[in-house]
C-alpha cells in the first residue's frame, strides 16, 4: 500500500470527480417512506430528521447493524444511535421504524423493504438518505433488490472540500469515495446491483487515486 503523506491539488480534483458522480442530483420529492442506511456518519440522521421535518416522507426506516469501523462511535448499533439522534431533533417514536440487523448496503434494502411489509407499508416510492458518496451505490442497489419502487437519493448538501475536511481523516475519506466507486462497478457482476455507466473521466481518476495510496477501502481480491 502506497503511504500519503498530502493530498495534492491534482488528487482534490480527482477525489471531486468521483464525488460529483457518486451524487445522483435527484430534485427531493415526497416519498411514501424513506430507508436511511447506517454508518459511522450521524449527519445521516441529522439530514434524515431534516427531510422528515419538511414533510417529504411519513415513515422513516433506521436501517444498520454495526461494524469495526462503527462499533466505537456507535456501540448499540448504527440504527439504534440513529433513531436516539432523530427523536432528539423532533421526529417523532412514530414515525420511526428501525432494522437492526443489517451488515450491508443490500441488507439494509432487503431488511427494511421487511419492516416495511410488516406495518403493512408498501411504497411506491422511497427516499434513500446515505451519506454523500453512497448516493449511487444506493439507487443501484435498491433499483435491483426492490424492484417496482421509484427511487429518490439525498444526502448532506455541501461543497465537497468542506465535507472531506470536516472530517478527522480527509485521506481515510477519500479512499472511501474511491472504494464506493469499486463497488458501483463491481457489485452488478454478482448482482448484487443494477449497472451504471461510469464515465472515462471519472475511472481515470479513480485509477490515478488508487495508483497514489487511495485504496484502504478497496475490495481485495
Amino acid at each position: 500500500m502506497t503511504q500519503v503523506s498530502c493530498i495534492t491539488e491534482q488528487q482534490w480534483r480527482d477525489a471531486k470527480a468521483v464525488w460529483d458522480y457518486h451524487h445522483m442530483g435527484h430534485g427531493l420529492r415526497r416519498c411514501d417512506a424513506a430507508v436511511v442506511l447506517g454508518s459511522h456518519d450521524i449527519g445521516v440522521a441529522t439530514r434524515a430528521a431534516e427531510l422528515y421535518q419538511a414533510g417529504y416522507f411519513p415513515v422513516v426506516v433506521f436501517s444498520g447493524a454495526n461494524s469495526p469501523a462503527t462499533a466505537d462511535c456507535f456501540p448499540r448499533g448504527e440504527a439504534i444511535h440513529y433513531r436516539e439522534h432523530a427523536l432528539g431533533l423532533g421526529v417523532p417514536e412514530s414515525a420511526i421504524l428501525v432494522e437492526s440487523e443489517a451488515a450491508n448496503t443490500g441488507q439494509n434494502i432487503l431488511f427494511s423493504r421487511a419492516v416495511l411489509a410488516a406495518r403493512e407499508i408498501f411504497p411506491r416510492s422511497l427516499l434513500l438518505v446515505s451519506m454523500p458518496y453512497m448516493e449511487r451505490r444506493a439507487y443501484a442497489t435498491t433499483r435491483k433488490l426492490y424492484p417496482g419502487v421509484d427511487v429518490v437519493c439525498a444526502s448532506e448538501s455541501g461543497e465537497f472540500v468542506d465535507y472531506v475536511r470536516r472530517k478527522d481523516d480527509s485521506k481515510l475519506v477519500i479512499d472511501m469515495i474511491v472504494g464506493d466507486l469499486q463497488r458501483v462497478v463491481e457489485y452488478p457482476k454478482s448482482g448484487f446491483a443494477i449497472p451504471q455507466e461510469v464515465p472515462a473521466t471519472v475511472i481515470d481518476a479513480y485509477r490515478r487515486l488508487v495508483d497514489a495510496g487511495f485504496d484502504s477501502c478497496l475490495i481485495k481480491y
